[in-house]
């Protein structure tokens, strides 16, 4: 069964309401019974007053005019009769003929004494009261409703505000900050001085802390590259005069490796300064993938899928599109097993996408949760390693602006799928 979804406005508006509803109704049963015992009691007092005459009356045998007294009414109520016949005196709410009265009888000489007292005006009366209650009682709780929706929207916006900034830093805006944009005039946050303050300021200086961690890395990065560079340059053009053999292509190799390695970081730095802006042109796909692919060196097949046309021309920066085909073959050969297939889909007024397969392992789930992350390789046998070449990828789709997917197919290996738009001059 689906569990039906309410805001916490409405949940403190409700809240806030039924407290008052009850509060309103206690109130109003303790008011009504006070009242009611106040008026009946006079009204009981009066007639009471009036028997005590009507009794010394009879028993004197004067006249009783002006006293509503009866003797033996028919229409004495049965447990009034009842309390009486037993040497008691009592009072109960009856009626005479067809008007609602106030009884009062007691034992006299053997005969009941009964005086009656009109009671039509006193229930009128209560029940007027009662719906005045009643009234005051839904206009109240109406009133309190209003102002705790009132106060429950503006404390729902105020988390809600510090919720979308949350997201923000989560999805890497780092700039984000409930109180405005960090570096920049604040905006309309949340503000005050009660919990609600309190979790905003805690979010933005969570923000602001993490915020110079990060720079404190990407410089280091940066920095880290750019003083390698230098001694590696040198390092590389001493090795050219080793003597030739075993030793040197070692040494080599290692030494190109390094470079390569220097030459990411140098990227992945730029990526995480956000100076990067691509140069979009319009180009062929098919001729794209196959000279993306080619300048790897690697086995890897490239196919077409059936109705696609390979003449179809998208929107992107060919250099950074062709590094990350590039990054996501090398990777398909290094963590995972052949054939390496690459994709291309292009149907005719379809959407354009290209598709890396290998036939290993897969990703492991860290990575489908989590995405890349730098300098992490899964040991061999539990999923596809990812490290920088993976990341790069990922920073370069961020910068075309296109989608970029990992997942793992259904009958194994990994898969990571491009999406391309169509350039603007070819989509007509």
């Amino acid at each position: 069964m689906r569990r039906l979804s309410v805001s916490l406005r409405w949940k403190i508006a409700l809240t806030v309401t039924a407290v008052s509803c009850a509060v309103a109704a206690v109130l109003g049963v303790l008011v009504h019974n006070a009242v009611t015992r106040q008026t009946v009691g006079e009204v009981r007092k009066d007639a009471g007053n009036d028997l005590d005459t009507a009794l010394v009356l009879f028993e004197y045998g004067t006249s009783r005019e002006g006293i509503n007294s009866v003797l033996d009414p028919p229409e004495l109520p049965a447990q009034l009769r009842t309390l009486v016949h037993s040497g008691k005196r009592g009072s109960m709410v009856g009626s005479y003929h067809g008007r609602p009265v106030m009884w009062v009888a007691a034992p006299a000489g053997g005969q009941i004494m009964a005086v009656w007292s009109p009671y039509g005006s006193t229930r009128r009366n209560l029940e007027d009261f009662d719906t005045a209650i009643l009234g005051s009682a839904v206009l109240a709780a109406t009133a309190v409703a209003l102002a705790g929706l009132f106060v429950a929207h503006r404390i729902s916006r105020r988390l809600a505000s510090t919720a979308a900034v949350a997201r923000r830093i989560t999805a890497g805006d780092l700039d984000a900050r409930v109180g405005g944009t960090a570096g920049h005039k604040p905006g309309r946050g949340p503000t005050g001085h009660d919990e609600v303050a309190a979790v905003a300021a805690a979010l933005d200086s969570v923000a602001g802390s993490l915020q110079s961690r990060l720079e404190v890395e990407q410089r280091f990065t940066a920095d880290v590259a750019h003083e390698l560079r230098t001694p590696l340059t040198g390092i590389l053009a001493s090795a050219e005069l080793l003597p030739e053999g075993r030793p040197k292509e070692m040494i080599n190799d290692r030494l190109r490796a390094l470079r390569g390695l220097t030459e990411d970081l140098l990227e992945i730095s730029r990526l995480d300064s956000g100076a990067e802006r691509a140069d979009l042109a319009g180009y062929q796909l098919g001729p794209l993938v196959d000279r993306a692919v080619r300048t790897t060196g690697l086995d890897t097949e490239v196919r077409l899928t059936e109705g696609s046309d390979p003449d179809t021309v998208v929107e992107t920066d060919r250099r950074r599109l062709d590094r990350i085909i590039a990054n996501l073959v090398i990777n398909a050969h290094r963590h995972g097993a052949p054939p390496v297939v690459v994709t291309v889909d292009a149907p005719r007024g379809g959407t354009v996408s290209v598709e890396v397969r290998d036939r290993g392992p897969g990703f492991s789930d860290a990575l489908l949760e989590h995405g890349p992350q730098r300098f992490r390789t899964d040991a061999p046998g539990r999923g596809k390693g990812h490290g920088l070449g993976l990341t790069i990828a990922v920073g370069q789709a961020a910068v075309l602006g296109i989608d970029l997917r990992f997942d793992n197919a259904p009958d194994g290996g990994a898969r990571a799928t491009i999406q391309l738009p169509r350039y603007p001059e070819a989509r007509h």
